[in-house]
């Protein structure tokens, strides 16, 4: 059996406010091995979006820690941190964060150009016309449809190959056509290239199509 790429350990989060304590996570241990694909589903304010931040290491534990492919996220001070998810990581959310003042060739390429690669607009032009948009790459997101810009962010989360792709309601924003087009192409290119996907959802249908469901109640997962 393979080690997992991604270990969350003993994960807790707490916070403190004027009534006191919050607990958001308690005691989340989980791990997932290359390839594999896991929903986080539970209901709203359960803490999915605050677990799948802490595995991004752009959130902080407050017990316990997440390792990727062996490293301890929380050993690395924030820069290193930063370095890891370039390396590493893919990003897709609700709301696309595409940068507006970029085309859609100029966002795929960014990430390509903050790693130095000096390929990046050949492998950004590839990545677009995998996702269909080889006639979108002069296009700025605001005269993109919202399924346009979320495969704009698919081919920019993509193109760096990520091991891990993190996912948060990507379809959120999405007519249900529209996001069901949109979630077959990020499942088809997840097995292409072979990357652990951690996709947070409300969506019973897009969680029935991962290995593996984990369920959030009240910050602890149930069965």
């Amino acid at each position: 059996m393979s080690e997992p790429l991604i270990a969350v350990e003993h994960l807790g989060k707490r916070v403190r406010d004027s009534s006191g304590e919050l607990i958001i996570l308690d005691d989340i241990h989980f791990s997932l091995a290359p390839r594999e694909s896991a929903a986080i589903v539970g209901a709203s304010g359960s803490g999915k979006s605050t677990l799948l931040a802490i595995i991004a290491g752009l959130d902080t534990p407050s017990a316990g820690t997440v390792r990727v492919a062996g490293t301890d996220l929380f050993a690395l001070d924030e820069d290193a941190r930063a370095e890891l998810r370039s390396q590493r990581m893919g990003f897709v959310f609700q709301s696309f964060q595409l940068m507006g003042n970029l085309t859609a060739l100029e966002n795929v390429m960014l990430p390509l150009e903050l790693q130095g690669r000096s390929d990046a607009r050949a492998m950004a032009t590839e990545m677009l016309a995998r996702v269909g948009l080889a006639e979108r790459l002069r296009h700025y997101p605001r005269i993109l449809s919202g399924g346009e810009q979320q495969r704009v962010a698919l081919a920019r989360a993509f193109v760096v190959q990520p091991s891990v792709l993190l996912a948060d309601e990507p379809t959120g924003s999405l007519d249900f056509a529209t996001g069901e087009r949109v979630m077959a192409l990020m499942f088809e290119l997840q097995r292409e290239q072979g990357t652990t996907l951690v996709l947070v959802t409300h969506d019973r249908g897009i969680a029935a199509r991962c290995d593996r469901q984990v369920r959030i109640e009240a910050g602890r997962i149930v069965d």
